[in-house]
């Protein structure tokens, strides 16, 4: 192995190969953890698209607060994000303003399972979507990342050959004599 000249030296010290400045670095990393995200592609995904809100919603406050164009483009990108479940209400552009990539993991399938109590963390919930014993509406579904909507959020169940769902009708005493022969 060769030896390192001294500007070679001075060089690595200035430069951090572990963190670029482009890259979201600490934040990048919380987030992914906090959300079991595994993909750093799906972190990416969610990044450009709060970008892509961001630069419509500062195009949209250069127009004319009354221009008809603006109120409907407006109306139309409050419900889209509203019915993605991102944004609480569809008061106003502000909200849109403060989107984060965390606003889309909060609407992950992982994560909404933990928060409908179906498991207790978001490696659990991972497991479980993974294996395919969750379904959303009548398809099963195995990927984490699948983004569920206010509309889809309350046909979140578990899939009807799913031993988990046995089990857990059978602790409640509510499995039916039907299920038991299947």
């Amino acid at each position: 192995m060769r030896k390192l000249k001294f500007h070679e030296k001075k060089l690595l010290k200035k430069v951090n190969f572990l963190e670029w400045k482009k890259e979201g670095g600490q934040r990048e990393a919380l987030v992914m953890r906090r959300y079991h995200i595994t993909g750093r592609d799906d972190y990416k995904k969610y990044s450009v698209l709060c970008g892509v809100v961001t630069k419509l919603v500062n195009i949209l406050k250069q127009i004319d607060p009354k221009d008809p164009f603006r109120v409907e483009m407006t109306d139309r990108l409050l419900e889209k994000l509203y019915n993605i479940g991102v944004i609480p209400t569809k008061k106003s552009l502000a909200l849109c303003d403060k989107l984060s990539v965390s606003s889309f993991c909060r609407r992950r399938l992982a994560t909404v399972l933990v928060r409908l109590h179906f498991c207790e963390s978001l490696k659990e919930a991972v497991t479980y979507i993974e294996q395919g014993h969750i379904r959303v509406g009548p398809d099963t579904v195995t990927d984490p990342a699948f983004l569920v909507t206010r509309p889809l959020e309350d046909f979140v169940t578990w899939v009807d050959t799913s031993k988990i769902r046995k089990n857990m009708l059978q602790y409640n005493e509510r499995l039916d004599d039907y299920d038991l022969l299947n």
